[in-house]
């Protein structure tokens, strides 16, 4: 090995003792603090993406226009339908918009907090896909800003929260600035609820469980879109997101696996270094190369 490869893996031990110092705990649970940053860098992110929404809201009714073409076109609009019902019924309006605002951060979270704690051998993985979620999401909200059906109240849709006097609306002081508005589609809510049923349906066998789990994303389905605030694509295109994440953090891991495999089968078929015989050690090299057959097997009588 020469010295440049010896100085290579020497720099790649410190790396690897360093992140083994501040990377990883002693009970097998991911850092606190790596955790916590890549949940404000999400927050960052959506953060970004948010202070242009001002600037691109013609686009995005120009691009609701067109998703609710496509609805009508396929026939499969029943947003107008399922907004009208909800609103006639107050009861049940102001549970859906306290589900709306609180269910998918508390579930998803919880869940989160329920991973790293009981089961460290699954959080990384299901957290990983939780953050390719997100930021799938992201792209689309910046490429195809959407407005919701509730921007729209010329063509019969009404807002369901605002309309029930609940204490969080789109016109409150912080989501007016924090929240964006524009970001329709793909329908987050949905994406994290499918994520949050494959979390209980990895984490246990329980016939009740796994049915409230399943019954989770289709009802998150239903409040997004009676509330006003989805379309029937977005909620599509939230289980398709989820499902490409998915697929993506599988081909990463493969093609890591691959790579370290094809790195690992390098090094062993790697043909040793001959080492030089000095003239010296001819004579004991011979004698280690004579064959066993030419030694006496009994001593002489």
């Amino acid at each position: 090995m020469g010295t440049a490869d010896r100085a290579l893996g020497e720099r790649r031990g410190l790396a690897r003792r360093a992140w083994g110092r501040i990377g990883r705990r002693r009970d097998g649970r991911a850092p606190l603090w790596i955790e916590l940053a890549v949940i404000g860098w999400l927050f960052w992110l959506y953060d970004v993406i948010n202070n242009f929404a001002p600037l691109r809201f013609e686009l995005a009714k120009r691009d609701a226009t067109g998703v609710l073409s496509a609805e009508r076109w396929l026939h499969l609009d029943p947003e107008l339908a399922l907004d009208h019902w909800l609103a006639a019924h107050g009861v049940l309006a102001t549970v859906a918009s306290y589900y709306y605002f609180f269910a998918h951060a508390i579930v998803t979270f919880a869940l989160l907090a329920l991973l790293w704690w009981r089961r460290p051998d699954l959080y990384l993985r299901l957290r990983t896909q939780l953050v390719i979620v997100n930021l799938i999401a992201f792209v689309v909200f910046w490429r195809y800003p959407l407005a919701p059906p509730r921007m729209f109240p010329a063509l019969g849709y009404r807002d369901v929260i605002a309309s029930t006097h609940f204490l969080l609306s789109w016109d409150s002081g912080v989501l007016v600035h924090d929240a964006d508005q524009l970001a329709a589609m793909p329908s987050l809510h949905v994406a994290w609820a499918g994520w949050c049923a494959l979390v209980v349906w990895r984490m246990t066998r329980g016939r009740t469980l796994r049915a409230l789990a399943l019954a989770y994303p289709l009802l998150t389905s239903l409040v997004v879109v009676a509330t006003g605030n989805h379309y029937l694509l977005d909620v599509l295109a939230g289980a398709a997101t989820l499902l490409l994440a998915l697929a993506l953090h599988r081909a990463v891991r493969a093609a890591i696996a691959w790579t370290e495999a094809r790195a690992a089968r390098r090094a062993v078929s790697r043909p040793a270094t001959a080492l030089p015989v000095h003239a010296e050690h001819e004579p004991a090299v011979h004698a280690m190369r004579e064959p066993a057959s030419e030694q006496p097997l009994t001593e002489p009588a």
